[in-house]
């Protein structure tokens, strides 16, 4: 058994730098990593994904772009070569950080999946070879979270569905894709698979789609949407598939009280995603989960056995990217720089890339009622910002709330060309408590989209 000072399972965003971090800190680290080295973000997620939204993009814009005086003789999608491109930049990514951690001194990489012996001792199974096992007196999991698959549809495991994964393995665009979801992933790949010529249904059971958001925005949202062509039907849910040959699929699907069929050829499972907690076998430590099977962490990301941390998708609470990056730089500087950092009251800023995308932070409208703030609320759409207009793209709006006593911002939602980016300059406001009146009359660049601030605070009455 082979012993070191830190072992950390799982390469995505927080264990790939934490691993780096700590081995360059001189503590002798052992990196776990089942699949492939960067986790879902980079192999199966936000870098492949967001590849190919740029491409789809680019479909759109090729078909439209007659309104703008340029003429286009017509134009085909080769999704082979858009697979091409981005797994292309996916291996650089991924071979480019695996070299890098096995140039970095006082670290090993195994490849292998790992469970829990004790508290202190992990058995790693690679896919070839023997079982090897690993002591540490920190570990720190970093294991992520895998495509919940529904239990309660009938026939589902008779087709061939698809997930967030696999979806990316396609060289055909479907004929008509049915996904099973209304959420973030579902309609990011709803309208790419839309403007590369697929026919496209989305099911979604509660009332509308992205219903955390506030109504007008999720109102926003699925109007652009079936704008483009795409079938919303909301307060839906398939209830049976039966297979008619390859790629003849039957839907039975329940909306309300109601039921139809629908025919499709390909299934995209998108309704949410569950912590990859169970081969860990927990159970041999002292790690709580809570009734989902998430890891419980303390502010500080400890878990309930001293010595093991949780990181990522698979402790819970917002699961994304940047928050395992921010998960890693806390735990980093606690452990060795002796900080007392915490992950209470940080921002959660996050995006949506369907196009235009939709850039969030802080508490919705909703959320500021609930709780009973004085709250005010201020609303531009993008038909009235000069950049949008130029730019030929109108589509979305831009939503802030803010307290009506103290005027800090305690809220945005942009959906829009560059939402992410106009949010982030909102977000940094909120960051140095720099009120909405004071914006209101700062001196922006011209023509820019984050100049329209100023109009979107002007309406506030003081």
């Amino acid at each position: 058994m082979k012993h070191y000072d830190a072992i950390i399972i799982g390469s995505g965003q927080a264990g790939s730098p934490l691993a780096k971090k700590l081995a360059n800190a001189g503590k002798k680290t052992l990196l776990v990593e089942k699949r492939f080295i960067g986790g879902t973000c980079v192999n199966d997620g936000c870098t492949p994904t967001k590849t190919m939204v740029a491409s789809a993009r680019l479909a759109y814009l090729a078909g439209r772009c007659n309104d703008m005086g340029i003429t286009i003789r017509g134009y085909t999608v080769d999704l082979k070569q858009v697979k091409k491109r981005a797994m292309g930049i996916v291996m650089k990514s991924r071979n480019g950080s695996q070299a890098a951690m096995e140039k970095t001194k006082n670290l090993d990489l195994f490849f292998g999946e790992a469970t829990f012996i004790d508290n202190k001792t992990i058995s790693v199974n690679p896919k070839t070879g023997k079982a090897r096992q690993f002591k540490a007196e920190q570990i720190f999991i970093n294991a992520g979270c895998k495509t919940i698959i529904p239990t309660d549809i009938e026939g589902l495991d008779d087709i061939d569905y698809l997930t967030s994964t696999s979806i990316l393995e396609l060289e055909k665009v479907p004929e008509h894709l049915l996904i099973i979801g209304g959420n973030y992933i579902g309609l990011e790949f709803g309208q790419m698979f839309r403007r590369f010529g697929s026919e496209v249904t989305v099911l979604e059971r509660s009332g509308r789609l992205i219903s955390r958001e506030d109504e007008d925005i999720s109102t926003e949202i699925t109007r652009i949407l079936e704008d483009e062509g795409i079938k919303v039907l909301a307060n839906s849910k398939a209830i049976k598939f039966k297979n008619k040959g390859k790629n003849q699929i039957t839907a039975t699907v329940k909306t309300g009280d109601k039921e139809s069929k629908i025919k499709c050829s390909h299934v995209l499972i998108a309704v949410g995603r569950s912590p990859q907690t169970e081969r860990l076998a927990l159970d041999k430590t002292g790690v709580k989960l809570d009734v989902k099977g998430y890891i419980k962490v303390n502010d500080k990301l400890e878990t309930s056995e001293p010595g093991i941390y949780a990181l990522g998708d698979i402790k819970g609470g917002p699961a994304f990217t940047h928050i395992a990056y921010n998960d890693y730089t806390i735990v980093y500087r606690n452990l060795i720089e002796k900080q007392d950092l915490s992950i209470k009251d940080r921002p959660v800023p996050y995006c949506m890339f369907t196009d235009p995308e939709l850039g969030r932070i802080g508490i919705t409208e909703k959320e500021a009622k609930d709780q009973g703030l004085n709250v005010k609320v201020a609303r531009l759409p993008m038909a009235h910002v000069a950049r949008a207009l130029e730019t030929g793209d109108t589509r979305g709006l831009m939503k802030a709330v803010v307290d009506a006593d103290t005027k800090k911002i305690l809220g945005v939602a942009v959906v829009g060309t560059e939402g992410g980016e106009i949010m982030t300059v909102l977000q940094m406001a909120m960051e140095g408590g720099i009120t909405y009146d004071r914006i209101r009359y700062c001196v922006f660049a011209h023509p820019t989209y984050s100049e329209s601030l100023n109009n979107l605070f002007m309406a506030l009455e003081d």
